[in-house]
């Protein structure tokens, strides 16, 4: 778990180096209650990429969730090093058999259940190799990243037995659909990619069906282990699609130079932010210009050297795994005068 602040007089946000990422308590409740209430227990799998922090993973834990979605090997350990290990699936195609090594040494000592996903030959010799034990079939339901072609599922499934491993069923990701903002559309395009993944897993057998994220969590009927983890704090590119959840995470940054023209210098750019799906907010009033490496220039406001100024990520995954905390505050819309709850490490980063 996370540091607790001591009972001495409360620090401020406004006291925390800049620039530093900034959750909201509340607003983390209310996500994880929402999301509870549609995906309880372990009809939901949490996939931990999102926030890369056991803090968080372990209050999903207190709510129900004690199955966990990793994508890389560094985040199957910590969480096994956290506790948490009761069922964790690295959701990723894995053929460095010295990591895959690493998990299967924590099976073997009981300190974890852990599944892997696996699409190629190749992926099930690695695997095989490195003593991993449960696999799922990754399955390509449309987006072109990994997975193998539904109708070659079956074949996958089979080599994997045939190498020793128990197939504990299929997996497929909707990512293409997961930022569709016209809800007709993506909810048309789950029923085609899911109709992939059923006739799959209708190949395969096993009793997981696990998919989805964030933004199909309440359209997608098919899977009965949902791989969603953004939800707990959202983002910019998420908040378009009006989903119950709300933004809870801001980047806060120190005003550090004034320009004549108008514009403001911040303290945090690139190295703080990511910008893959766009620009991130400013809250309150005022736009970002531009990010630069350590910079970022906003407009449209009047601001001092001093000022405090919070950024909202348009993707909160990447942008967390920038820093190497998240301090959790009671009010993030209070700024500066928010209060710290606890400080969190960002201890699932690296690879």
């Amino acid at each position: 778990m996370g540091t607790k602040q001591d009972t001495g007089a409360p620090v401020k946000a406004g006291d925390l180096a800049t620039p530093s990422l900034l959750a909201d308590a509340g607003v983390l409740e209310r996500n994880v209650a929402t999301m509870a209430k549609v995906r309880p227990g372990l009809t939901l799998r949490p996939h931990v990429k999102a926030f890369k922090c056991t803090s968080l993973a372990a209050v999903l834990k207190e709510a129900g969730h004690t199955a966990f979605c990793c994508a890389t090997t560094r985040e199957v350990s910590g969480m096994v090093s956290a506790g948490l290990g009761n069922d964790l699936l690295l959701a990723n195609e894995v053929i460095d058999i010295t990591r895959l090594a690493v998990l299967s040494a924590h099976v073997t000592a009981g300190e974890a259940r852990i599944t892997v996903a696996v699409d190629s030959h190749e992926g099930i010799v690695a695997a095989s190799a490195a003593g991993i034990t449960e696999v799922l079939i990754d399955v390509d339901v449309g987006m072109p990243r990994c997975g193998c072609q539904p109708d070659e599922a079956g074949a996958v499934a089979d080599a994997a037995r045939a190498a020793g491993l128990h197939v504990r069923g299929v997996m497929g990701y909707e990512g293409h659909m997961m930022h569709e903002v016209n809800r007709t559309v993506r909810e048309a395009g789950v029923v085609s990619s899911m109709s992939m993944l059923e006739s799959a897993h209708d190949q395969v057998g096993g009793d997981v069906v696990s998919g989805g994220g964030t933004g199909t969590f309440d359209c997608n009927d098919t899977v009965n282990e949902l791989q969603a983890g953004s939800y707990v704090l959202m983002d910019g590119d998420y908040a378009r699609l009006g989903l119950p959840f709300e933004e809870g995470l801001t980047v806060t940054t120190t005003v550090i130079s004034v320009g004549g023209g108008g514009h403001a210098v911040l303290d945090g750019g690139l190295k703080a932010l990511a910008m893959d799906s766009g620009p991130p907010e400013v809250q309150g009033n005022g736009k970002v210009l531009f990010c630069a490496d350590e910079h970022t220039t906003v407009v449209g406001s009047s601001w001092k050297v001093g000022d405090r100024v919070g950024l909202r990520p348009a993707h909160i995954d990447p942008t967390i795994s920038k820093h190497e905390h998240i301090y959790l505050v009671d009010d993030i819309m209070s700024g500066g005068d928010a209060e710290l709850v606890e400080t969190w490490p960002v201890d699932l980063r690296g690879w």
